[in-house]
Formats: structure tokens, sequence, C-alpha cells
């Protein structure tokens, strides 16, 4: 069921804003299997502690397309890894990093284009390795559009079977505030003359049918993190937390020691590393 606490409170909201270890053979594929699909691209990110060859999945096509292009033009050659954090991810791609001095903190920068998101939950997820876009968060950018330009790398960590039977239970409390949040948006102009008749009771039953449609749309949402997805989590590691909110595009399929080489370093209060980290040059080599 849904939590009606949650759901009378972002109706209010809503109502004011209107007013005003051994890898099993499936981890060994996501991790190292370099084998390809038709419109998977291959990229070697050269820096400066290693090369890392990424693989770009050929299904999420406005995203694979949008960092070609981004490796054709240079765009990467010389970007420092500016943000960093151990257990978490490592993030670069902020055009405003090349050349930037000790200390400065970044993460700003951009391309100046937004790309559309490419959810493939749970095809693509957040296992240790993968690739997904940074985005704007949502207060600012609702439709959950990624960056033009920056990236990260998965490194996370493991999750128990109780940790993820939670995190399950979390992602569908979500899964049905989006779904009501949704519903509101969608009946904002009934919502607004309710409220300007101050009719409570009206509100009510309005929230009463949403509540009820909602629960319908979301019946089928009784398992999200699949028995492969779980053993993955717990054995290899990741961030399952991010899932369904930031599009996967890619894999690490060499150079996992090189991200864990950059993952380990020393950042500053900013998550800079302390000593510069930087991708060389990115070049596409299929």
């Amino acid at each position: 069921m849904i939590d009606k606490r949650n759901i009378i409170l972002t109706l209010t909201i809503l109502l004011a804003a209107i007013a005003g270890a051994g890898a099993t053979k499936h981890e060994k594929d996501i991790m190292t299997n370099s084998s390809q699909n038709d419109g998977d691209v291959r990229v070697l990110l050269h820096t400066s502690l290693g090369d890392i060859t990424i693989l770009l999945y050929g299904d999420t096509p406005r995203h694979t397309a949008n960092f070609v292009k981004r490796v054709n033009a240079g765009d990467y050659d010389g970007v420092l890894f500016h943000r960093v954090i151990n257990d978490f991810m490592i993030q670069t791609g902020d055009p405003s990093s090349k050349n930037a001095p000790k200390g400065k903190m970044l993460g700003a920068g951009d391309s100046g284009e937004q790309i559309d998101a490419e959810f493939l939950f749970p095809k693509h997820y957040h296992h240790r390795g993968a690739i997904a876009a940074a985005r704007q968060g949502d207060s600012v950018n609702p439709e959950k559009k990624s960056s033009g330009s920056q990236f990260y790398i998965v490194t996370g960590r493991k999750f128990s079977a109780a940790q993820m039977e939670q995190m399950e239970h979390k992602a569908q409390m979500q899964r049905k505030q989006n779904v009501f949040d949704r519903l509101c948006k969608e009946n904002r102009d009934t919502i607004m003359t309710l409220r300007r008749n101050r009719d409570q009771a009206g509100l009510q039953t309005l929230q009463e049918k949403l509540v009820k449609e909602t629960e319908q749309q979301t019946a089928s949402d009784t398992v999200i993190y699949t028995p492969e997805m779980r053993e993955v989590y717990a054995n290899q590691g990741g961030t399952p937390h991010l899932d369904g909110d930031y599009t996967v595009y890619g894999r690490v399929i060499d150079g996992m020691d090189i991200v864990e080489k950059i993952e380990k370093t020393d950042t500053d209060a900013n998550d800079r590393p302390i000593e510069d980290i930087k991708i060389i040059s990115a070049k596409v080599i299929d």
C-alpha cells in the first residue's frame, strides 16, 4: 500500500504550489565480456593512471551518439576526474576542469546540452563498472535529463540480502509516490477548482480516487531486483539506490583496476583528487 502520510504531504505541497570474490557467470558477463550487440561502441580512455576501455550500449542511442560526438571532438581530452568518492563512483567530463588550478571547485561545467533520459532498468543498472550520465537534480530537472558531457563510473559497495529487501521496499514506495505525483499534476485544473471553491469533501474524494489509480497502475511492481541483480549487488557491488533515476548507458570492459586506483586516491573537502587525474585522450576503437 501507499504511505498515506507521504501522499497527504505531497497533495498539501502541490496545493500550496498551485496557490503559490568468486564471480558468477552473470557477473563475469557484466564486468568482462567485451562481446557487442548492434550499435554498441567501444571507447578507450587513456588516463594519467592507465587505460580504461568502456562499452557504450546501442540500445541507449542518444547517449551513445552524444558520447561518440564528444570523443571525436576531443571534448574529453584533458578533463579531470573532478569528483571521486570511495565505495561510490568516479566522475568526469566537466569541460571547465581542463587546466583548472589546484583546489578550484569543479563540477558545474557542461556542454550546454541535455540528453533525454533513456532508462532501460532492469536491463541496465548500477552494478560495479556501469557507466551512467550525471545530471541536475529533480527540482530543476524533473524529466531527469542527462548532462551532455559529464558521466560517472560506478564502484559502489556490496549489499546484503536484508539491505536489498529494504531497498526494494523503498523503491516500490518511491514508484507509487512518483505515479501519485504525476496523477496530481494531470489533475491540477480540477484541484485548483476544488480549492478555489473550498470544497474539502471534493478534494478528499479526488485524493481517494488518485490513490486507487496509483495502486492499480503499480499493482505489478512487486519485484524490482531480479535474483541475478541481487547476486551481483551482493557479490560484486554497485549503487542500487541510483537505479531508475540516472541513465546507465555503458560499462567498463577492461581497466577496472585503474578505476579502483582513481577511486582510492586522496581527495579534498569537495571530493576533488588532491593530485590531478585526467583523461589524456579518448578515442573510439571500433
